[in-house]
């Protein structure tokens, strides 16, 4: 992917690139955790109708996350983004912090953070707190009384930043994606932006890199099938 000295770089990754370092994902185990479907353990419902098993299952990914390392495709965009500073932003739909732990600072989580907590009563001020712990022996509450969550993004919920996320979609002139399924929206939704510019003359270009195409393989001009940790180091020099 050769880059000009002008062009401005917008990376969305998916579990894809996570599951490389050895995340375990729900399409692994056909969207079950112990016979719990997705909804049950990450939607509002599910945690108000049981919250000892939404936070049994994210102390157990917590643990899972405190015990794996990023691998090539992390530290890949780490370096691209020293390369190009403020040309640079990265869009995660992970929540585990391996981005981070590689080295990337430009970042956005659009779905949260795993080892993030905050209140779960909205109208609570207190922020979301660095919080690795994923030995609960009761359910933690707040100062305010209410029960704390997890700092996710759930099925029915708003995605964080979307606004600034298309924001600076619309001003990039490289899109690339890495080992995301293109079904959950809107984050699938973003590459259209770059579809509708190229379609009214504007020279930007997108790129997808991942084991398998993705759900909307046809929005990008380049589809990379490999693993991410082989194809990105070649492919961001």
């Amino acid at each position: 992917m050769q880059l000009t000295a002008t062009d401005d770089v917008f990376v969305l990754t998916g579990a894809g690139i996570s599951a490389e370092s050895g995340i375990a994902t729900f399409r692994d185990a056909n969207g079950l955790w112990e016979n719990h479907k997705v909804e049950d353990v990450a939607s509002p419902e599910g945690f108000a109708r049981d919250p000892a098993t939404v936070w049994r299952f994210y102390a157990q990914r917590r643990a899972q996350a405190l015990t794996v390392a990023p691998n090539p495709a992390h530290r890949a965009l780490a370096a691209l983004e020293a390369r190009l500073g403020d040309r640079f932003l990265l869009c995660t739909q992970n929540v585990d912090g391996l981005h981070e732990a590689a080295g990337s600072t430009r970042l956005v989580h659009i779905h949260g953070e795993l080892m993030k907590t905050r209140c779960s009563d909205p109208g609570c001020e207190r922020p979301p707190f660095v919080d690795t712990r994923h030995d609960f022996a009761e359910l933690p509450r707040c100062a305010c009384g209410a029960l704390q969550r997890p700092h996710i993004v759930w099925f029915g919920e708003v995605p964080f930043e979307m606004h600034a996320i298309k924001r600076r979609v619309q001003r990039a002139t490289v899109f690339v994606c890495v080992g995301s399924s293109g079904v959950v929206y809107p984050a699938a939704g973003l590459v259209a932006e770059m579809t509708y510019r190229k379609s009214m003359g504007e020279r930007v270009r997108s790129i997808y890199v991942g084991l398998e195409r993705p759900a909307n393989a046809r929005e990008f001009d380049e589809v990379v099938l490999g693993k991410a940790g082989l194809v990105l180091p070649a492919l961001v020099g």
